[in-house]
């Protein structure tokens, strides 16, 4: 059967998708190429082995030290080892000052290598050992894109035998960049410093004169990074005067960081306020304190695991479980209820007819999902950071729907019959309608499922759109697989058929009751549309419903006539016209459209700013990611967010609460979504006071959820 074939194709498409969790040891991603590279061909046990991540970037786009400047965040990354190897701390080479506007970032453009060490035990087995690296970075050049990806490297483990010899070219990129890793500063060198009204003097005596300098502070928010560093050479060595930062509100005791010398020489040091001493112990091991404006961590240290990408296999087995939960969704169910219909129609008929049916709506379902996440990912390859639900951001894609569903409605309520006119020409064209109707109600539920996140779907959604495309598409192949197999799975059993009542008058009255579903959810579209776009918008789509009452009235007036068919359809055309024309040219954006009024307690507009302002004041945040679309985001600001008991913790605990709307395209919402490793919308962030990577609560929230998140705040869990 053909359609059997469709689905067992997608299957193995998904099949294909799961084997590559094979890893490679590189990747290739937006602007750059990542490779994980460990020197030696074998490791030794009991020995150590030079590996590092080396990044290859387009022109002009660089990627971050561990202190990234005035914005930014360093490459992080997490190790899957076979027990017995354990990895070291990712090494900086010296940066370079990277100008970005009135900004000064600290970087690199061009390659990088960031070393590292893997110390193999005696205890590690002799086997093939596979080095499993999960590597995410910010690469910027005006605008940043978030990514990750995760490597994988097999070497053989054995007892040393001084024959594994490194391959040439990776020896020669690891001598390129061993050479730019910063020194601990020689005992013989001095260092000191010294406290001026708005600025630092650095002294380093290396004991002879030195012309030039660059310094890079491990502590963010103490110097005004763009400005120019003032170099004095003196006969030992040099004086830098530092330019404070305006808001710094007490000098510091002592200053870490790196200072590159004439000659490419860099060394790491820790100085102390006074007169040039010896460099203080510790210098080797240089902390990274502060809070950046990008409020993203400035410091390699582990992801939070609150916001753990899940591997390949969980994130299709979530997905696929989340697909079963969307046909519980308010946005789905709708949909479903037309399928219900469909079902107790063809209660009677042959078994195989019944499970065509059923695969043409998982085809419809597949298919729409393919072309969803075709168009998504071509899109943000040609620069568009958008996330799941992007189309909801839409105008023109609400107004369409609405009316779709609108005149849906009006069949269903008995004002006129879709598709009268073309059942009259004949038993054979009737069929066909009945398949072609199965397909494009699958295509349906998905378009107004994707704004209904189910829960367990927002980490899989999160590392599917971060990986490669054929990734991707397996992975919303297991979604789209979940949403059908309800349906389907009734379908091919024919014993769970025979207890659908008969086919009877009845089913009038039913089909007439689904129309209350459907104009409820054209009320919610409506709603969105004016919560978003103004009151101009709403006017003008309702005009459009009454033109489309005005085409079914001529269906349903003169059935089965050529010239109200065509009145009608000329009515239709009208209303897509105005769909697309009025929401562009009377579109007014809406404020603070997601805000839930008094009881919500005090909201704030959220920025990246504003977090890494509360957080420099030591202040728990919370960031509820939202949209007027997403009807899971507003059951949750009600059934828990504005919860009298919710909004006294958050008040107890000092919580400052900013609201991140999503409802229209946010570009920076979009990237920190994706940074926190989600895609859409809901979304929940807790921040807690010295902490960069927050605690993401789940999708679907509770009040006693929230508390909890917030009583761990308080006690400094």
């Amino acid at each position: 059967m053909r359609i059997a074939r469709l689905l067992l194709a997608s299957l193995v498409l998904l099949g294909a998708g799961l084997s590559a969790l094979a890893d490679s040891s590189s990747a290739d991603l937006p602007h750059v190429h990542v490779q994980l590279m460990v020197l030696p061909q074998a490791l030794d046990r009991g020995g150590a082995a030079e590996a590092g991540i080396y990044f290859k970037l387009e022109p002009g786009w660089h990627v971050y030290w561990m202190n990234p400047g005035d914005a930014g965040e360093p490459p992080r990354v997490r190790w899957t080892l076979p027990a017995g190897i354990t990895a070291g701390p990712l090494q900086f080479p010296a940066p370079k000052r990277l100008p970005l506007g009135p900004l000064m970032d600290f970087g690199y453009e061009d390659e990088v290598l960031f070393p590292l060490t893997l110390n193999v035990a005696n205890s590690a087995s002799e086997a093939p050992a596979a080095l499993h690296a999960k590597v995410s970075w910010l690469v910027c050049r005006g605008s940043c894109i978030p990514e990750k990806t995760e490597l994988e490297i097999s070497r053989n483990v054995a007892e040393p035998s001084g024959k594994s010899a490194p391959l040439e070219a990776d020896a020669a990129v690891f001598q390129k960049f061993a050479e730019r890793i910063p020194k601990p500063m020689p005992t013989t060198f001095r260092v000191g410093f010294q406290n001026n009204a708005g600025s630092i003097r650095l002294t380093v005596e290396s004991g002879q004169r030195e012309t030039e300098a660059a310094f890079f502070p491990a502590q963010a928010d103490v110097f005004d990074n763009p400005a120019p560093q003032k170099v004095v050479a003196t006969a030992k060595g040099l004086t830098l005067d530092l330019k404070k930062d305006a808001n710094l509100k007490a000098s510091p005791a002592q200053l870490s960081g790196v200072i590159e010398l004439s000659g490419g020489r860099a060394f790491e040091f820790v100085a102390l306020q006074g007169p040039p001493t010896a460099p203080a112990p510790g210098a080797a091991s240089l902390p990274v304190t502060g809070s950046v404006a990008s409020a993203v961590p400035i410091a390699p240290e582990p992801v939070a695991p609150s916001h753990r990408s899940p591997g390949l296999l969980e994130a299709a087995g979530l997905a696929f479980v989340g697909g079963l939960l969307l046909n519980l969704m308010p946005c789905v169910f709708p949909v479903l209820f037309l399928k219900g219909l469909a079902l107790v129609q063809s209660g009677n008929e042959e078994r195989n007819r019944l499970r065509t049916h059923g695969f043409v709506y998982a085809a419809g379902i597949l298919v729409s999902f393919w072309a969803l996440v075709a168009l998504l990912l071509g899109l943000r390859a040609a620069g568009a950071r958008l996330g799941w639900g992007f189309q909801f951001q839409s105008p023109v894609f609400l107004a369409l729907m609405a009316g779709l569903l609108f005149f849906l409605g009006l069949s269903l309520a008995g004002q006129f019959e879709i598709g009268l006119t073309l059942t009259s020409a004949g038993g054979a064209l009737a069929q066909k309608q009945g398949y072609t109707g199965s397909f494009f109600t699958g295509v349906l539920a998905v378009i107004v499922a994707t704004p209904c996140t189910a829960p367990l779907m927002g980490p899989a959604i999160g590392y599917a759109l971060a990986q490669s495309a054929a990734v991707t598409f397996a992975v919303f192949t297991a979604l789209a697989l979940g949403l059908a197999a309800p349906y389907v799975a009734l379908t091919l059993q024919p014993a769970w058929t025979r207890v659908l009542p008969r086919p009877g008058a009845w089913m009038e009255v039913l089909r007439q009751a689904i129309s209350v579903p459907i104009f409820a959810t054209v009320i919610w579209l409506a709603w969105v549309l004016a919560q978003a776009y103004g009151a101009s918008v709403l006017a003008a789509l309702l005009a459009s419903f009454l033109l489309l009452a005005m085409a079914g009235w001529f269906l349903g007036r003169w059935p089965a006539t050529r010239w109200a068919t065509v009145v009608a359809a000329l009515i239709v055309l009208a209303v897509i016209a105005l769909s697309v024309v009025a929401p562009r040219r009377l579109a007014v954006a809406a404020q603070g459209a997601t805000s839930s009024g008094p009881s919500a307690g005090k909201w704030e507009p959220w920025s990246v700013a504003t977090v890494a302002r509360y957080q420099a004041q030591g202040r728990p945040v919370f960031v509820d990611f939202t949209a007027s679309w997403c009807l899971s985001c507003q059951v949750n600001e009600r059934v828990a967010l504005n919860q009298p008991s919710v909004q006294k913790a958050f008040k107890d605990a000092n919580v400052a609460l900013l609201r991140a709307d999503w409802t229209q395209q946010d570009e920076a919402i979009g990237n920190t979504l994706t940074s926190l490793g989600r895609s859409g919308v809901p979304a929940y962030a807790l921040y807690a006071p010295g902490k960069a990577n927050p605690e993401m609560l789940p999708e679907v929230l509770t009040a006693g959820i929230v508390t909890d998140a917030v009583a761990r705040v308080r006690a400094g869990h």
